[in-house]
């Protein structure tokens, strides 16, 4: 496993410097942009930061990952094919793990680091306005 993971990363900084190597910018920021969206929606409808929810509420999990999936599957599919075919014109094949795990790193991971705490920032912001 640490023999695949070493060449995973060497694998991903690789893709830095090849074709297509824009959607290592572009795909983290549409998944940043549709975090903050869903976070100022959850913070209007007082919702409690969503990624503290599904690690804690089970009863409740599922929901939630349906509700995040279909918000970010687009940007997570998209990261996937882009990188499928990065690895055919680079590679002349295909590592469906890796581009899975990229299509991770590049949607979900950025997703769900900033949609929780644009919640709390924006509902600290609503309840210091409604206070003065």
């Amino acid at each position: 496993m640490g023999h695949y993971l070493s060449n995973y990363v060497g694998d991903f900084i690789g893709r830095f410097d090849g074709p297509l190597h824009f959607r290592l910018i572009v795909q983290p920021l549409v998944a940043c942009l549709l975090a903050i969206k869903h976070g100022a929606e959850d913070a209007r409808e007082a919702r409690p930061a969503y990624g503290w929810v599904v690690l804690t509420d089970g009863a409740h999990r599922r929901y939630l990952l349906e509700e995040g999936w279909k918000d970010i599957s687009k940007v997570f599919i998209l990261a996937y094919a882009l990188d499928v075919i990065y690895q055919l014109v680079e590679w002349h094949r295909i590592k469906p793990l890796q581009a899975l795990l990229t299509a991770i790193l590049l949607a979900a991971v950025p997703y769900l680091l900033l949609r929780g705490p644009v919640n709390r920032l924006l509902s600290l912001r609503h309840s210091h306005v409604k206070h003065v």
